[in-house]
């Protein structure tokens, strides 16, 4: 038997005999917890938008042996009785007298409604409650204690003797907390007339409803553990799952076909959630910082977002927008079907509707293009502002593939590059901050990555699908920057350590006058800047050409900071931009492509700058990132010394012919 869900009003508790197990604490609500709930009940009450969903009451039948030899002998009393003209009814009652609930989960709610019901109509058939461990506790809260005048700031002995109780060395803590909720309760409904405590008796009996979650084959032990301990709440997707598979949607002559239906639901279920933990998956369509333990939850929450099972919009409205609000989706939509034959179909066209979107994030995970453009998309969606349902409804609608990517991806594209699509735009200026090269420089690895996909393809010697995919779960998990490739001379090392770093790393790619001059400044007495900005500019004038970037280039009017255009940003992440900071091109090289090797440079001073390479954490480094470093776009170049101006032109015709169908401008920097 599968766990089984629905909604049950408070009214509907009536009768109903509950019991906490000894796994379980005692009561322990506070009084802003007490005044929260009825808050909540009132504001709710005011305006009645469909009803107040209250946290599941997790619970398990359990019967004991005595209750099942009365339920017997009055079984058979009731059968025997020739005056009984409602035997059904009689049976019904019977079985809810004589059913014990195991309350897994919800005992401080349902303590508390208790309390307040019993203030509200003392009269009133209410559920029973009974503690396992703590048997008093059950006789204490049926108590009428709601007259008394409770001071509930004085200790817990002064309490108890203010309701006269008599001391004890054992007495339960649940007593205190029980006085103060029902003291929280008398406070708060102080000064209000009898009509208005009318209402909300009305609104707390018919319209707060509880989650009414059965657990059947799981312990116990387990789910309470798994709950309260783990604080993991049952998720919307595990309330919508016991939907599904609740036994009453698999009434019917057919069993065995209603039976497979189930076994196939339950099974295709597993599979959607194991492909999207894998964060492969995961984090194309998604970003980081997912809290759900559920991962099909998101698709639940598209379809609801669109609502694309067609809930009536009276129901539609009345959804809320609360953490349950998309349980209650599918509960009204099977709730709106109510004959058999009709539910069981539609229950079938729910689960299809879930599968259709999980097919298209696998329709899309799978192919070239689609993965890439759509990744990047998402990636980006701070600027493209498109929304997973935006993208479904336009590959819908769309006749073909092509004509999805040719009128949609291509043109949403080309809306994310607006600050960033002339190539010969600067940076670092008013209102123009590097950042705004992010977009154009994830798109360039990205349309490199499917272009090498394409002509290995095309190549019959591999035959491969996909050669090699750009990894939006690696990247999604990284802080990025936009990094100068030649650092800029405007970013200072204040610090002596700072400057002694930068030395240590230059070191190895200087001539031997300057060799002589790092090592003094290096000395352990030298712990000032004694000529560091004189022999800062010898190793860059040394490093360098006269081919170089330049800042503060004169072209006419303009002054031209080459430094501070695209041709010299690439993408790094934050620790390995950190870790080199402004050193010198051939220094940022080697430590790239060590930390590519999950590799840490350090250099031993006192081993005459002998490079060590350690263990260190691998980070992810994009393609056109490691292409820049190893002079990929300049082939003619034997220049590994920095990063010129030759090297700068290769770089930017390489990004605009990469990018060309996106409608780049400029790149004809001379």
């Amino acid at each position: 038997m599968e766990n089984s869900i629905e909604l049950k009003s408070i009214s509907e508790l009536g009768g109903m005999n509950f019991f906490i197990p000894s796994y379980q604490r005692g009561y322990r609500w506070t009084e802003q917890q007490v005044k929260d709930l009825l808050d909540d009940i009132h504001e709710f009450g005011k305006n009645k938008d469909g009803f107040y969903c209250i946290q599941p009451l997790v619970v398990r039948k359990n019967l004991s042996k005595d209750n099942i030899d009365t339920f017997k002998d009055e079984l058979k009393r009731i059968k025997d009785d020739e005056n009984n003209d409602n035997l059904i009814f009689n049976v019904e009652q019977l079985i809810q007298k004589k059913t014990r609930w195991e309350v897994i989960d919800g005992q401080q709610r349902l303590t508390t409604i208790y309390i307040l019901l019993s203030y509200l109509n003392p009269a009133e058939d209410k559920y029973s409650i009974k503690y396992d461990t703590r048997p008093n506790s059950e006789e204490f809260l049926t108590r009428d204690l709601i007259d008394l005048e409770i001071d509930i700031t004085k200790n817990i002995d002064d309490t108890f003797a203010c309701c006269k109780e008599e001391k004890r060395e054992n007495d339960n803590i649940d007593y205190f907390h029980m006085i103060v909720a029902k003291h929280t309760i008398v406070q708060w409904f102080k000064n209000k007339d009898d009509s208005f405590k009318k209402t909300f008796l009305e609104t707390l009996l018919n319209d707060v409803k509880f989650i009414w979650y059965e657990s059947v084959e799981e312990k116990p032990t387990k789910v309470f553990t798994r709950l309260n301990i783990g604080k993991i709440s049952l998720t919307n997707a595990e309330l919508i799952k016991a939907l599904f598979l609740n036994k009453s949607n698999f009434e019917g002559e057919n069993y065995q076909q209603i039976r497979l239906l189930q076994q196939e639901i339950a099974i295709e279920w597993d599979t959607i959630e194991y492909t999207l933990q894998n964060d492969e998956f995961w984090l194309f369509l998604n970003n980081t910082g997912y809290d759900k333990p559920t991962r099909i939850d998101f698709i639940f929450d598209l379809i609801c977002e669109k609502n694309s099972l067609l809930l009536s919009e009276e129901k539609y409205s009345e959804l809320g927008f609360d953490n349950y609000r998309i349980f209650r989706y599918f509960y009204y939509l099977f709730k709106e079907k109510n004959e058999f034959t009709v539910r069981q179909y539609y229950i079938s066209k729910c689960w299809k509707e879930i599968k259709t979107f999980f097919q298209i994030f696998q329709e899309w995970f799978n192919d070239l293009e689609l993965y890439h453009y759509i990744g990047y998309l998402l990636a980006e969606q701070s600027i493209s502002r498109l929304k997973i349902n935006d993208i479904i409804d336009n590959w819908e609608s769309a006749e073909t593939k092509n004509i999805f990517i040719s009128k949609f991806i291509i043109t949403e594209i080309a809306k994310t590059l607006s600050q960033c699509k002339n190539l010969n735009k600067p940076y670092e200026v008013s209102g123009s901050p590097k950042t705004q090269c992010r977009p154009i420089l994830l798109l360039h690895n990205i349309q490199t990555v499917i272009n090498q996909n394409k002509t290995i393809k095309e190549n019959e010697k591999y035959k491969l699908p996909v050669f090699y995919k750009f990894p939006f779960h690696l990247f999604k998990k990284e802080a990025w920057d936009v990094e100068h490739i030649d650092s800029h001379s405007e970013n200072p090392l204040e610090s002596v350590n700072e400057q002694k770093e930068w030395l240590k790393y230059s070191y190895d790619f200087v001539k031997d006058d300057l060799k002589d001059k790092i090592k003094n400044f290096l000395k352990p007495v030298n712990d000032e800047n004694q000529g560091f900005d004189s022999l800062y500019s010898d190793i860059v004038s040394q490093t360098s050409s006269t081919n170089r970037l330049i800042d503060g280039k004169t072209e006419g009017e303009k002054t031209i900071n080459e430094k501070d255009m695209l041709w010299n940003f690439t993408l790094l992440d934050s620790s390995t931009n950190k870790a080199y900071g402004n050193a010198i091109f051939p220094a940022k090289r080697r430590m790239i492509i060590a930390k590519d090797r999950g590799k840490k440079i350090e250099v031993d001073v006192d081993k005459n700058f002998k490079i060590i390479e350690k263990e260190g954490s691998i980070a992810f480094i994009p393609p056109c990132t490691k292409n820049v470093f190893l002079k990929y776009y300049n082939p003619t170049t034997n220049n590994l010394r920095e990063w010129d101006k030759d090297d700068a032109k290769a770089y930017i015709k390489n990004i605009k012919t990469t990018l060309e169908q996106f409608q780049i401008e400029g790149g004809e920097n001379d």
